[in-house]
């Protein structure tokens, strides 16, 4: 069932023709907002280009080619109010809109806005900017009577200043209840296609590839030097090394593809996306088992195995669904926007990792300390210290995180909100160097393995441990016992008093 729903979500992906900074409007409908009805043509944030030479093509731009709306032929029997165009940077959104004494803010033009000579009555209410002159920019078409589709005129505008630039399809008129937009716009920075917020990310990808092929290095170098002694989580954290390689290699190939073309190539998402579900899962089991003791005080994780193995492919199928939405598919430049329901199941599966984690560790602490088996102890130690470490600077960023987001509603910030998920993805390659720090393949690897000797034998309870087993014999035999042991030491003091006698 697990498999069939994530195939079936995989297929309907890939056969999406997803297009971002090429801005595809496919029959969009208008939505009431208010008093007017609006279609949303994305936003992005937009790096500045020269005065002078606006065709060149390192200058910035947003242009609509073949933008149309159409309407039905049963509602073509009339002529109709405006509909518009409007492109402003989001410190003009205060420019847009008004409202008649103080009242409830319209972007229509009211009978009440019209009689103060303000606006004409249905009408988009919008001032000029007194920072970016010329701005918003703002043209429209009308229907005439038995006219079912409306061409808006061509444009090319030019893009002067650093900003977070919207668009949006505007009409006031009620009768235009089914109307639709179809076309594209194009959005350029003067480095590429690639969104203003985006553009980071493809040298953020580049550095996380190359640091990930040093680490790769470190680690095989190793492994084929003591491969006799490679112990099953060495296994593990491999695998861990490799999937981390090809989603950063495919990341950063995904961003530079979309930043020549203006085209996201949803195949190579869809493979970096998976790759990064495979890869969280496999890493936080990793951390699990490791926490449990597996293949250092235990040879297996015996009737646990089935729910460990649950909750991976929960969490993989949750952290699946989630990041293909808020990757495959995003056209606009804005922050993501996943559904609660989809963020809720991540969440909570983490929270439960990170709960059952310590746990196990504790538990498995306490065997150590209890065998003294000290060499295990002390680098069970330094992973605990390095997990609580991340935990804490995890906590603290999630509240940055939300800090932030109260406080940029409008995305004003665009120009450093890839810093935060860069921040993640950083913390968990620290994490994963530390662990390969702490069981990197070497001579003495076997120190750290389950022996199965029988003082490394534990009791099946997870959370106690016992160090004296009952004895079989009678109690009365355990006294004879413990008094033959008294006779035989009281003897061998004699026999040691008669021999130090003989050599005197």
């Amino acid at each position: 069932m697990w498999y069939s729903a994530l195939l079936l979500l995989l297929l309907v992906l890939c056969l999406l023709s997803v297009e971002a900074s090429v801005h595809h409007y496919a029959g969009d409908r208008f939505v009431p907002k208010g008093n007017s009805f609006v279609v949303h043509g994305g936003s992005e944030g937009i790096y500045s280009s020269a005065p002078a030479d606006d065709s060149a093509k390192h200058n910035s731009y947003i242009r609509f080619e073949k933008v149309t709306l159409r309407r039905s032929k049963e509602s073509a029997n009339f002529s109709s109010g405006p509909v518009h165009a409007i492109v402003f940077e989001v410190e003009d959104r205060e420019n847009i809109g008004g409202s008649a004494y103080g009242g409830q803010r319209a972007v229509c033009c009211t009978g009440d806005l019209a009689k103060l000579g303000v606006c004409k009555q249905g009408d988009i209410i919008h001032r000029p900017s007194t920072k970016n002159p010329g701005w918003p920019q703002v043209f429209g078409v009308s229907f005439e009577v038995d006219e079912e589709v409306a061409a808006l005129p061509s444009k090319f505008i030019p893009i002067h200043k650093t900003g977070m630039y919207n668009l949006y399809f505007i009409h006031c008129d009620l009768k235009l209840k089914d109307l639709v937009v179809e076309g594209n716009t194009i959005w350029k920075n003067p480095t590429g296609y690639l969104p203003g917020r985006m553009a980071p990310f493809m040298l953020f990808y580049g550095f996380m590839s190359l640091a990930f092929v040093i680490l790769g290095i470190f680690w095989f170098s190793q492994y084929a030097r003591f491969w006799r002694e490679v112990l099953p989580l060495q296994n593990c954290i491999t695998l861990v090394i490799t999937l981390g390689m090809l989603e950063m290699a495919l990341w950063y190939f995904e961003y530079a593809e979309f930043n020549e073309t203006g085209v996201r190539p949803t195949g190579i998402t869809v493979w970096a996306v998976s790759f990064g579900a495979v890869k969280r899962t496999v890493a936080r089991l990793i951390l699990l088992m490791v926490s449990m003791g597996y293949g250092v005080v235990r040879p297996s994780l015996g009737g646990l195995t089935s729910k460990v193995v649950f909750l991976g492919l929960t969490f993989f199928l949750a952290t699946e669904v989630l990041e293909m939405v808020e990757n495959v598919g995003a056209v606009s430049d804005l922050s993501g926007k996943a559904r609660l329901f989809l963020v809720l199941p991540v969440a909570i599966l983490d929270a439960f990792f990170i709960l059952w984690i310590f746990t196990s560790l504790s538990a498995t602490l306490n065997k150590l300390q209890a065998r003294r088996m000290m060499v295990k102890v002390d680098i069970y130690r330094k992973f605990t210290n390095a997990l609580a470490v991340t935990v804490v600077v995890s906590v603290g960023w999630i509240c940055y995180e939300l800090f932030h987001k109260s406080n940029d509603v409008y995305n004003e910030q665009w120009q450093n909100a890839w810093i935060i998920p860069a921040f993640w993805q950083v913390l968990s390659f620290s994490l994963l160097c530390v662990i390969c720090a702490l069981w990197a393949p070497s001579q003495n690897s076997t120190r750290y393995a389950y022996s199965g000797d029988a003082s490394e034998e534990f009791d099946r309870d997870e959370t106690t441990l016992t160090l004296i087993k009952p004895s079989l014999l009678p109690s009365k035999d355990v006294h004879s016992a413990t008094e033959a042991r008294a006779v035989q030491s009281s003897n061998g003091l004699t026999n040691g008093d008669e021999e130090e006698d003989k050599i005197e």
